[in-house]
């Protein structure tokens, strides 16, 4: 491999320099496609996109181009903007091996030239930067009537002659396809075909469809067939490259017989307008794109994306062979959390690639699946405490003028909150959330890492503004009032008449990256907090039940807690037993606020809820002496545990977090529960379900219990209220998750509480000391 250290015309990214020297999968995506292939501003979204296809297998993308007269290897989110936005533009240049000399060195003295790098420019880029593995689209091939024209598109000679493995779904179909496959036996390419679940004799893909009619000349059962040749080709010293064709996905794809028709009109209108050399494929690529009615662009992104899926995938299994690590054991699920083992022997993080020691408990060499899913609102948290300047001055800040205060800045944000505290007291958690492509998102990136949690289900967005959340308190740190912005997770809403600046939505991350995770690693436990919309919640809680996941909601403030109860007409939130949502953690605000929206939405009036309520076994006269027994009559008379039944049949469990009150808990017990008939657990059995079997709805009866504070915390001890509630649910799910389905919440609450006084104590908004409680889980 040549040195790119003192070229000045190469430019290898940090990151992924890193990953290459901690031999972690790289994935090379060319950028030909944005700058040629789609207009903008789609083509930023599916830069975007690819990128996060690749980060969600674990690897590392390294988006190549031409910016400046610089050869680029691994484009930052600001640069691929840059790039992509002059597409169409008649000086972005197309740049192949032949056109890289002039590209850089014409832009030395004179003008930067920006061009989109081809298959050919960017396997000579890749190899130089010592990446293996590069997916794309399709490929460059012979021309039909090249006999003629000599029209052989240069990816062919470059795969004869620079050792990189390409992932593709064939070349494109209006090539003479059996002349390619000429062509690259005498350049001697490997060429393989995967065989995507089939048997027997199967073609080389044609790219829109899946047989050519043409016998591929090799198969591969799966990438770790194809990740097995890449290393002992590298390992025979064989300098060419090898070409993977990947068939389109089989609901994309479009019937031979029908492209046949299309590409024939195409290459005869190509040649009635002249359209020859490099304006040829451009050309006719448009032109099937006019007769198909997009239909060919629908199926030409979703081929792209199966490609980068598949080929990031092959670039795990070969980091695998290639480092010694895992052989014959169960297949590569990358998390980056975990350290990994570099060949100096050294202990490196994941994510950072620097050596270090991180707080919580991090496996080595071993990955698993999380059973716990956190997704909402990864923040940038800005705590000012009042400092009034006098010791006599009023405890409270002053409103309409500057007050003296202490600003404390951290990584928050609801669900990376409960995410943190999950993670630092059970095992590994996956985050889904978004950040912006700013500083703040990229400062968050940074400290995820140091925090050990993985960065899988993060997706960064083109053009949103990472999530900003600060919190004014006064002199004794209780939250006075603060300001929220959560709007990354929202559908981007532009004014009328006004684009959207951003290129992604949440919509689109949900369907492309975060519920395909779910169902992939089908975890126990979901929790959602309430920065969602609620269309966006109807979907988590769909998804969840295909997997039977419990569900945790965190209602976040008084302002979005009603969001559960407003789901889309086609997504009604179910009841007990098969309820939607499984355990919500409010504060007494907010549970007022779900009750209230509740009964103004008419769900008290629901059959279903009815029929739940009626089996609690609670007397008609009501149970206010029973409840003032198992609370206390300040609560009854503030009607808390009354909203807390009432609620039940939506949310069977309902731990109210009172502050130095301690916790009610309010659950329904399924009929058959042993604490039905457990002494030690009478007291708190606040009524019982004597229904007939077929009228009970699986109802045992109802559990009720006060928690007193685990620990009386002074004044001068509390350091900063956030994330304190944040930190006892994470904590009640990680239990939840490790003690499996015998679980119990009322042996959680205890550790819960403790977590969250150390939280209160610390300047940070999840302390790093709930380390120390693994064990009472």
């Amino acid at each position: 491999m040549a040195s790119i250290d003192d070229c000045p015309y190469l430019k290898v990214s940090e990151e992924v320099q890193q990953a290459i020297h901690e031999n972690r999968p790289v994935v090379a995506l060319e950028s030909t496609i944005y700058t040629h292939g789609f207009p903008y501003p789609d083509n930023i979204a599916l830069a975007s996109h690819l990128e996060s296809i690749v980060r969600a297998g674990g690897g590392v993308p390294a988006t190549i181009g031409i910016l400046d007269g610089v050869a680029r290897v691994g484009l930052d989110a600001e640069e691929v903007i840059r790039l992509a936005g002059a597409a169409g533009k008649p000086d972005t240049l197309k740049i192949s091996r032949r056109d890289l000399g002039f590209a850089c060195g014409m832009g030395s003295p004179g003008r930067r030239y920006n061009g989109g790098t081809t298959v050919a420019g960017t396997m000579i880029l890749a190899h130089l930067a010592g990446i293996q593995v590069f997916a794309t689209g399709g490929l460059g091939g012979v021309h039909r009537g090249a006999e003629s024209t000599m029209d052989i598109s240069a990816d062919l000679t470059e795969l004869g002659r620079t050792p990189v493995a390409v992932v593709s779904s064939g070349c494109k179909s209006f090539l003479d396809i059996g002349r390619t496959l000429e062509y690259l036996e005498t350049q001697g390419v490997p060429v393989a075909t995967f065989a995507d679940g089939r048997t027997g004799n199967i073609d080389f893909p044609a790219f829109w469809t899946r047989e050519s009619g043409l016998k591929s000349p090799m198969v591969l059962e799966d990438e770790a067939t194809a990740a097995a040749v890449i290393h002992a080709h590298k390992s025979l010293g064989l300098q060419s490259g090898l070409l993977f064709a990947n068939p389109i996905p089989e609901a994309f794809s479009i019937a031979k017989a029908e492209m046949d028709k299309v590409i024939d009109k195409a290459l005869q209108e190509a040649a009635q307008a002249g359209a020859t050399g490099a304006a040829n494929t451009p050309f006719i690529l448009a032109k099937i794109k006019d007769l198909t009615g997009k239909n060919s662009v629908k199926s030409n992104k979703a081929l792209i994306e199966n490609n980068v899926r598949r080929g990031t995938t092959v670039a795990a299994e070969l980091m695998k062979l290639q480092t010694g690590i895992n052989h014959g054991q169960a297949s590569f699920q990358p998390a980056p959390q975990y350290q990994q083992i570099g060949r100096s022997g050294s202990t490196k993080h994941a994510t950072s690639g620097t050596p270090e020691t991180i707080s919580s408990p991090v496996k080595q060499n071993t990955v698993t699946s999380p059973s716990v899913f956190v997704a909402g609102a990864l923040a940038v948290d800005f705590s000012c405490d009042y400092a009034p300047i006098s010791t006599t001055a009023n405890k409270e800040p002053v409103l309409h003028t500057s007050n003296p205060a202490k600003i404390i800045q951290s990584l928050g944000g609801v669900a990376h909150n409960v995410a943190r505290a999950a993670n630092l007291v059970g095992d590994p958690v996956r985050l889904c959330s978004s950040v912006g492509d700013d500083l703040s998102g990229r400062a968050a990136l940074d400290a995820l890492a140091t925090e050990g949690l993985e960065i899988t289900g993060i997706k960064t967005r083109i053009g949103s503004s990472t999530a900003q959340y600060v919190a004014i308190n006064n002199a004794s740190k209780d939250l006075v009032i603060a300001m929220a912005d959560m709007d990354i997770l929202d559908e981007p809403a532009a004014q009328p008449g006004q684009p959207s600046t951003s290129t992604t939505t949440s919509s689109d991350t949900l369907n492309d990256l975060w519920l395909p995770q779910l169902q992939q690693s089908k975890p126990t436990h979901l929790v959602l907090d309430a920065n969602w919309q609620s269309p966006a919640l109807a979907r988590w809680l769909d998804a969840a039940k295909s997997i039977s996941a419990q569900v945790a909601f965190e209602p976040v403030s008084t302002a979005k807690a009603p969001r559960i109860f407003q789901l889309p007409r086609q997504t009604p939130l179910r009841t007990f037993p098969e309820a939607s949502v499984h355990l919500s953690t409010p504060n007494s605000l907010e549970l007022s606020a779900m009750y209230e929206a509740a009964r103004s939405l008419g769900f008290f009036d629901r059959q279903d809820w009815w029929a739940v309520i009626d089996a609690l076994g609670i007397p008609s006269t009501g149970a206010r002496v029973a409840m003032t027994i198992a609370t206390n009559s300040t609560l009854v008379d503030a009607g808390i545990p009354q909203q807390t039944i009432q609620l039940l049949p939506f949310i069977p469990t309902i731990c109210v977090k009172l502050e130095a009150d301690g916790v009610l808990v309010t659950q329904i017990l399924p009929a058959g529960d042993s604490r039905l008939q457990d002494p030690a657990s009478s007291p708190y059995i606040l009524s019982r379900c004597f229904n007939l079997p077929e009228e009970s709805s699986g109802v045992g009866g109802v559990y009720m219990r006060l928690f007193p504070a685990a620990e009386k915390v002074d004044g001068k001890d509390i350091v900063s209220v956030n994330g304190v509630g944040d930190t006892f649910l994470g904590t009640i799910v990680a239990g939840l998750a490790k003690r499996g389905k015998d679980a119990k919440i009322e042996e959680l609450i205890d550790v819960a509480q403790r977590a969250a006084v150390l939280t209160l104590k610390n300047k940070e908004a999840v302390s790093p000391e709930l380390a120390s409680l693994r064990s009472m889980l």
